[in-house]
Parts: C-alpha cells; structure tokens; sequence
C-alpha cells in the first residue's frame, strides 16, 4: 500500500501524521516536548490566551521547535466571536500563525460549541485571510454552514472535551463522514485511550486532534505513542475494508479435502 494513502492534506499543506495533538495540561516544559516527540505528530495546537507571547519570561513556546512543528494557535477559553475574532488576530500579529483553529464555547459546564458563533467567526477570518479549522458540533447541518463559511476542515467532537469517554457518537460521524468531501473532517475531543483513537480512524474520518488523552495519563510520553499507533492502525483499518458482521461462526479452515 502507498504510503501517501496515510498523508493528508488541509488548505493545500501535505502532513504524513494525521495525529494533531495539544500542549496543555502537562506537568511540565520538558515533559510536554517528549510527549510530543512521542506522538509523531506534526501539527500542535497553542492557546494564544495560556501563552506568554512576549516571552519574557519561560513559555510553552520555548519547548516546541517551530522548525520541527507546524503550529496551530487556537481560540480556547472565548465564549463569543468577537473575542474569537480578537483572539487569531493576536496570534498572527505576533507571529505565531496565520492559521487558527477556531473554538468559541457557548456552555461552560459542557464546553459545547456556541456553532452560530462559530460560523460567524470562521466567516469573518477567512476574509482576512485565515486558514480556520473549527470545533463544532455533530450536526451536518452546521458542517455544511462552516464549510460555506470557508473553513478548510470540520472538526466535531467525539464527547464533551476531556471527558476520555471514547466516540460517543459514532453513527453521526459517519454520516458526517459520507456527507463531507469538500473539506477534511477530523474528531475534536472526546478520545481517551489508543482504542478510542483507532474507531475514529476507522469510522473513516481524516484525523484526530486530541490533548487531556496523552496528558491526563499516568504516563503521557508512552500514551502519546500509542495513540500515534492507534492512529496508523486505525487508517490502515478504514481502507484495507473490515470483514462483514454475521451472527454465526464460519469455520476459518474449509471442509474441502479433510481426511475422513
């Protein structure tokens, strides 16, 4: 099989791990850079609000390599677009990135996504020039509003961020998954073991981003890389085509030729 069936591709930009991991929630520093380096990934999310930009002093920017990462800022902790809006503009202006994943929270018990300002923000930032990836919900109909919007993926959650529940809904992400071409769709949230990793992929989605799975864990470096397994397995999964279900056993050796 060709390795580039394991390559995607988001606004034009080729990535060979389809594992997009966040940086918060860790110990420390150091060990936020070898979980990391454990997970294979290539993107990594920042929260433009929980990072000191000016680097004055320590900062979590001071453990990833901007050669060795492509660096996804994101909107955490806003509850409106404006402040959404605010948020990316920020990020770009002090040279992070020109790409955001945009995260506007409209329950703070649930860290549900408020989708109506999600469509607003994502509608005002490609105008300006933004390579926006949203956190949305399940809902095919905010999906399509998003990529009309211009998003360059959707990202639904697969539970309530940094529940570890697993994908909770699986027969929406595959409707999800038949229904969206235009744009990658990738499973934001939710993901809390390897295993959980792997249905994603399989359900033949292009990508999970996921953050309190690798750090909650008692051991963060070894969890970052089995979901970076998982990931690989579960697209192997997906395209290699899983045998069909039955209810009754069939023999895995046939009858023909046995010695009676």
């Amino acid at each position: 099989m060709r390795m580039d069936s394991f390559n995607f591709t988001i606004a034009g930009r080729q990535f060979r791990s389809r594992l997009i991991v966040g940086t918060g929630k860790y110990k420390s520093g150091p060990e936020t850079a070898r979980a990391l380096a454990a997970s294979g990934a290539e993107m990594v999310t920042v929260a433009v609000r929980r990072v000191n930009l000016d680097r004055s002093k320590e900062s979590l920017l001071d453990y990833i390599d901007p050669q060795q990462y492509f660096l996804l800022p994101n909107t955490a902790g806003c509850y409106t677009a404006d402040e959404a809006i605010r948020t990316a503009r920020l990020g770009r202006e002090v040279g992070l990135s020109d790409w955001v994943k945009v995260e506007v929270i409209g329950d703070q018990q649930t860290l549900f996504p408020d989708v109506q300002a999600t469509i607003e923000a994502t509608r005002v930032l490609v105008k300006e020039g933004f390579t926006v990836l949203p956190y949305t919900s399940d809902d095919i109909v905010v999906a399509k509003r998003l990529i009309d919007a211009g998003a360059s993926a959707v990202m639904p959650l697969g539970a309530p961020i940094g529940s570890g529940m697993g994908i909770q809904n699986q027969p929406n992400i595959r409707i999800l998954r038949e229904m969206i071409t235009e744009v990658p769709l990738i499973v934001d949230a939710g993901v809390g073991t390897a295993s959980d990793a792997a249905i994603a992929m399989e359900l033949g989605v292009d990508g999970v981003l996921m953050n309190t799975g690798i750090a909650g864990a008692q051991d963060p470096v070894l969890m970052a890389e089995a979901m970076k397994n998982a990931v690989l397995a579960g697209r192997q999964a997906y395209l290699a085509g899983r045998m069909t279900k039955k209810l009754y056993a069939t023999a895995s050796s046939p009858l023909e030729g046995v010695v009676r």
